[in-house]
């Protein structure tokens, strides 16, 4: 037969949808020739002998047969493809529209329509905060609907399932291995997939974080299709492409209480076709509004060229990028009524009467509105009515219980829902985190005879104990944040950061309200404060098993919080042990041969439970300074 007959056949089974079919059975083999069925960048990189040389080096490399190679990559590059068809956007927009129909979707209408502007020239990479399996839905339809091409939507492939998968795919959703690390002919075809869509000046979109958080804040980036992506734009003629930061953000979703239960060690249930109904089903309930924003854009060979004239030899080129996103969707991150209010419920753990949710919201609110931070929907943080009205909207949803039988109505957070108000707490806390940390400095320094120089030691060991947790500026730039938020306590403070006492913190303290790094960072130093525990605990022979470790960190934590040892049952967390545990192990105290291993497991301890100690002073400050208002 020849290599037309085959290929004619191969495209007959195609329109049927046959040939994956007989090739899981081996009676047809993967055609390495375009075939008419296949999608652009597909046909084109099988016609490509830059790709061709790709394969060869590869086959060579690894002692493959190239014929293996070739089919191997064809049937990946199939397998990933996608395509915008008409007719499947349509049924998609309609899909979408009908499965988002819990929350009401606010859009920077201002920076859309400057991004049209920018999509003539332009290709657009769209990176996003993932909080909702609803985001990859939301941004390519608001996309479209406002005049910016729909771009190809990086997904995992857990969601390529019977009938859901081969409707995505016709609207621009390339399917994605998580696990490829002994899959060198995938990796190839992907890198060469994204870069053809690069030089066919498509737009892209994809998570930054890699998947949807489980604690409300963002992930830690993933560095793998960005680095394809800047290898594809650097090597590119033609217009630079533009990172276009974008936050998500929600008032309330469905699906929280599901992530944190994974987070408290539950099993994640596989995406499939009955997780898609019941997952459909539970959006029926009306819970608020959905925010999305875009970040200033990040012009990528320009930035890159930048970068390689700071470090020539670009190891860490790509993780400059990835932070510089991260920090630029965080900044335009609106805050919620929602998070506000969970940061004072979960700050006392106590019920509370509206005066006292007040008592603690005011002055956040006034804290947000000196350092300019957008509040989502422009709402007032002090109105009585709009916090009232966000207590019912969280006891509507069984986040918080109330009670109106006494003197007055009073909130609580619901059993087994201290993570829940957590994951909304979180998506403001990084608005937050300097200033505690700023907080904790200032309590070194009233315990010092040099206060400048343990403030500033201070701040930089927060910010190394925390950075697998918490995005930070460089270290000169942090210490201008520093002075910043100094400068919102006293205005003439900033300029005695270099030089002051521990009289001269003591009363920046008094001074500091709102007080709140044991409204930010105690649930964080307790759960790395648990995980030091345990493994100074551990014998240094004993062999390191990552699942039974963090299994006990969950028992003991959970022990702690009944003994009130830690602040909150919302530390037991795996996805803040997990964190805790990295930063252990890349200072060399997990699997380890070094000297001393135990000692310095014990000295690991001992810092985490000073810290603590910290942290509850300035807890007890801000009791205090509450008692005297």
């Amino acid at each position: 037969m020849s290599l037309g007959e085959r290929l004619a056949i191969a495209d007959n089974l195609d329109r049927v949808h046959a040939r994956k079919a007989l090739q899981r059975v081996g009676i047809f083999g993967e055609a390495t020739s375009a075939l008419p069925t296949d999608r652009p960048e597909v046909a084109e990189l099988l016609a490509d002998d830059t790709f061709a040389a790709g394969l060869e080096a590869l086959a060579r490399k690894y002692n493959l047969e190239l014929d293996d190679v070739k089919a191997d990559a064809a049937a990946y590059l199939r397998e990933m493809s996608a395509v915008h068809s008409d007719r499947a956007g349509k049924m998609w927009e309609r899909f979408g529209g009908w499965l988002n129909r819990a929350h009401d979707i606010v859009v920077d209408e201002e920076e859309a329509r400057r991004l049209r502007g920018l999509s003539k020239k332009h290709s657009l990479l769209f990176l996003f905060s993932h909080r909702s399996y609803l985001d990859g839905f939301i941004l390519p339809v608001t996309l479209a609907a406002h005049g910016i091409s729909a771009p190809f939507t990086m997904g995992g492939a857990n969601l390529n399932f019977f009938p859901f998968g081969a409707i995505a795919s016709r609207t621009g959703v390339v399917f994605i291995r998580r696990s490829t690390s002994d899959l060198p002919v995938y990796r190839l075809a992907l890198r060469s997939y994204i870069g053809q869509l690069i030089r066919n000046r498509q737009n892209l979109c994809w998570s930054i974080e890699g998947g949807r958080t489980r604690t409300g804040k963002l992930r830690p980036p993933v560095y793998g299709i960005l680095r394809y992506v800047a290898d594809a734009v650097e090597a590119s003629t033609g217009p630079d492409a533009l990172i276009v930061p974008v936050s998500f953000v929600y008032e309330q979703l469905h699906e929280v209480s599901m992530m944190t239960s994974e987070a408290r060690g539950g099993n994640k249930r596989p995406e499939d076709l009955r997780w898609l109904v019941n997952f459909a089903r539970s959006q029926g309930e009306h819970l608020g509004r959905a925010y999305l924003d875009f970040g200033t854009p990040i012009p990528v060979r320009e930035r890159l060229a930048e970068l390689r004239g700071e470090d020539p030899d670009g190891a860490h080129i790509v993780e400059r990028i990835a932070l510089d996103t991260c920090h630029r969707i965080n900044r335009a991150t609106p805050v919620t009524a929602t998070a506000i209010v969970c940061v004072a419920m979960l700050a006392a753990d106590r019920a509370l009467s509206l005066d006292e949710v007040l008592g603690t919201v005011s002055p956040l609110a006034r804290y947000i509105e000196r350092r300019q931070w957008q509040v989502a929907g422009a709402l007032n943080l002090t109105d009585r009515a709009t916090v009232r009205r966000t207590l019912q909207e969280l006891v509507s949803s069984g986040v918080l219980t109330s009670y109106e039988g006494g003197t007055e109505t009073i909130w609580d957070i619901g059993p087994q829902k201290h993570l829940v108000a957590a994951f909304y707490r979180n998506t403001a806390v990084h608005i937050l985190v300097d200033r505690s940390i700023g907080e904790l400095a200032l309590v070194a320094a009233t315990e010092s005879d040099n206060g400048a120089r343990a403030a500033l030691d201070e701040t930089l060991r927060l910010r190394d104990l925390l950075k697998f947790d918490f995005f930070f500026s460089s270290r000169p730039d942090f210490a201008e944040e520093m002075r910043t938020e100094l400068a919102t306590i006293d205005a003439d403070a900033a300029a005695r950061i270099d030089k002051f006492d521990a009289e001269e913190a003591r009363i920046w303290l008094e001074k500091g309200k709102p007080l709140i790094a044991h409204l930010v960072l105690r649930p964080y130093l307790d759960a790395y404060h648990v995980v030091a525990d345990r493994l100074a605990a551990l014998e240094d022979d004993d062999e390191f098993d990552e699942k039974q470790f963090l299994d006990e960190c969950l028992r003991v934590g959970k022990q702690w919080a009944m003994q009130k040892r830690i602040a909150s049952e919302e530390s037991v967390s795996l996805e803040l042990f997990k964190p805790a545990l990295r930063l252990a192990r890349h200072r060399g105290l997990v699997e380890s041969t070094a000297p001393e291993l135990a000692k310095r497991r014990t000295e690991f301890a001992s810092e985490l439970a000073e810290t603590v100690r910290q942290v509850n002073q300035v807890a007890a400050m801000s009791q205090a300074h509450t008692g005297r208002s």
